[in-house]
């Protein structure tokens, strides 16, 4: 029997297993006349004594069938849950790196700079942008006159009386004189000439190479000082030590003999002025209003309070009929603007209120003033880049190490299944002889081995 052959070859040496070796030992009546074959068909003899080998067989049988195809099936089904894992990995990873470079794009849209190595240089140029944003936002804010008029009349009629206050003074400011310096808003001066700070940027400095410190979520803004007094210019303290008397025309003659050796410091007055070193404006005075970011926060301040001030007058008017009635009675002595203002025309102004707050706010201009006024939130932008871009590479990364792993898996399940499929093919074969050979000892009676490959 070939399966009883195969079990022997395992146990005995080589030399034994070729018969063919032996051809010329056979006698006349076919039989071998080799000492070492008559062993080996002793050993047959006693192998197949008192069905032996039926019983190894059996054992093997089973033991395939409850044992290794189970494992290796076992094996084949962690390794494709293994393999579904690492592909769900590898989307999750695309999906981060997706994300990342979604995210990394729209802040370079937002600065308006490429995002490569010249980051800084990007956007140090970029911040020359800014005046002419602010021009373009001074003169929308023109339009505002008649939000401002609206505005002070309805204060001036609440309170009954000429309201002297500076009622939104910064836009007023803006819509006579438009954005001037901080030198010509402090001293009521145009500057001769105009030196702003130099830009704090290092724009020499690789970013690709650079190992920052700086926490991407936490701003140092610098030493501000925002709560400073804003000095008006020329001060005078005069202390003469005495009264004066301005009311009689010996004065002028008084004054004319007074003795021109005396000092000031001997008269007792004491003169303290300011330099405006010749009308130049410089440090935080060269800033314009808009630029400089104590009255820039004042002019957002102000919109938001008008905003909202016109927001309230559009639900006045959309409000009830009767509560709309008492209003408008109460209205009678007001300013014709007052009187004469509709939904249409107070949604028109709230409009223009919005537009110049939407520039204001836009994160791009916000993004260049902070980079302008602020030295570190350079080095900021420039690591959330480089994180952006660390992320990404990290994330592709990931991705060529799971598809490795992906293939790896594969070529192991591809080695299981042709495996598991030759066991299974071996194992029907190991009880279709089984069941030929107990057939033999019953006369050639079916035998039918049930439980066994057909559960495979």
């Amino acid at each position: 029997m070939r399966y009883r052959i195969c079990l022997l070859m395992m146990a005995l040496p080589h030399c034994c297993l070729v018969p063919e070796t032996e051809a010329d030992t056979k006698n006349l009546f076919g039989r071998y006349g080799s000492q070492r074959m008559k062993d080996w068909q002793e050993i047959l003899r006693l192998y197949e004594k008192e069905n032996v080998y039926l019983a190894e067989v059996a054992q093997m049988l089973m033991r395939n069938v409850n044992y290794e195809v189970p494992s290796i099936k076992k094996q084949i089904q962690k390794l494709e849950q293994l393999l579904a894992e690492l592909e769900k990995k590898e989307a999750e990873y695309k999906k981060s790196e997706n994300i990342a470079h979604m995210e990394y794009n729209i802040l370079c849209k937002q600065l308006g700079v490429t995002g490569y190595n010249t980051v800084r240089r990007e956007l140090m140029d970029k911040v020359k942008e800014l005046p002419e944003i602010y021009q373009k936002v001074a003169e929308k804010t023109k339009r505002l006159d008649k939000v401002v008029e609206f505005y002070s009349a309805f204060v001036e009629f609440t309170f009954d009386q000429q309201y002297n206050s500076d009622c939104v003074s910064m836009i007023k400011y803006i819509i006579g004189k438009g954005n001037t310096t901080m030198f010509e808003y402090t001293y009521g001066e145009v500057p001769a000439s105009i030196i702003e700070p130099p830009l704090n940027i290092k724009v020499d400095e690789d970013e690709s190479n650079k190992q920052s410190s700086v926490d991407a979520n936490t701003i140092d803004f610098g030493n501000l000082d925002l709560d400073g007094e804003i000095d008006f210019g020329e001060k005078i303290d005069l202390d003469t030590g005495g009264d004066i008397d301005w009311g009689d025309d010996g004065a002028e003659q008084s004054i004319m003999e007074i003795d021109h050796n005396i000092s000031l410091e001997e008269s007792g007055i004491v003169v303290e002025t300011v330099d405006h070193e010749g009308g130049m404006a410089t440090g935080s005075e060269a800033y314009t209003i808009l630029d400089n970011p104590t009255t820039r926060s004042e002019f957002i301040n102000q919109l938001f309070e008008v905003k909202a001030f016109m927001k309230l007058r559009i639900y006045e008017f959309k409000g009830d009929d009767k509560n709309n009635l008492l209003s408008f009675n109460q209205m009678q002595n007001a300013s014709s603007i007052l009187q004469l203002s509709t939904t249409e025309t107070t949604q028109n102004m709230l409009y223009n209120i919005q537009v110049i707050l939407s520039e204001m706010l836009h994160n791009n201009v916000q993004h260049l003033h902070n980079i302008k006024h602020y030295p570190k939130y350079v080095d900021i932008v420039a690591v959330i880049l480089k994180q952006k871009l660390n992320l990404i590479d990290r994330m592709v990364t990931q991705q060529e190490t799971v598809l490795q792993k992906q293939d790896d898996t594969r070529n192991q399940i591809d080695k299981l299944r042709p495996l598991l499929k030759l066991i299974i093919q071996r194992t029907k074969e190991l009880q279709t002889e089984i069941e030929r050979d107990i057939s033999k000892k019953y006369k050639n009676r079916t035998v039918h081995l049930t439980g066994g490959v057909n559960m495979l």
